[in-house]
């Protein structure tokens, strides 16, 4: 099972990894109401290194990037069910709306995140490259996100 760690933490773990000759992979996001596709994307994101650190974001910038009513899942909950999971090796929760800080302190090898980013801007991807690291887009399993979910609930007959 993970560990969910502050950053601090992270980083003295991350530089245990890199004396090892470790490869990190580090991944980010809400991952409100924990599904099949999560888990997909977590197995193909752990299979680029030997570790793979996830950085949830918290409530605040959970309601601020997603919007009033979310999350629908408090940070610590998630945290505990993403650690739990066999391909997380720790989480970190972070407030700010992206994790440009986080990348900055723990210089990942490896940088993924969703093919839905092939078409948009990601943020982090100037760091990232910055420092030496790769960025790797993974594609979503197909019919399978959280917004999808919440919108076969909503329609649930009362």
């Amino acid at each position: 099972m993970g560990a969910i760690l502050t950053l601090e933490a992270a980083i003295e773990a991350r530089n245990e990894l890199r004396q090892h000759g470790k490869r990190l992979v580090f991944t980010n996001g809400h991952f409100d109401l924990l599904h099949v596709g999560h888990l997909d994307y977590l197995e193909k994101a752990r299979q680029h290194g030997d570790a793979l650190y996830l950085g949830l974001n918290g409530d605040g910038s959970t309601t601020r990037l997603k919007g009033s009513g979310r999350p629908l899942v408090p940070a610590s909950e998630r945290a505990r069910l993403l650690a739990a999971l066999e391909p997380v090796t720790a989480v970190i929760i972070f407030e700010a709306d992206t994790a440009q800080d986080v990348l900055l302190a723990l210089k990942p090898d490896v940088y993924v995140k969703g093919g839905d980013y092939a078409h948009k801007v990601l943020p982090e991807r100037p760091i990232v490259e910055g420092y030496g690291g790769e960025v790797v887009l993974i594609d979503y399993l197909p019919d399978h996100s959280t917004s999808g979910l919440i919108r076969r609930i909503k329609a649930l007959p009362d």
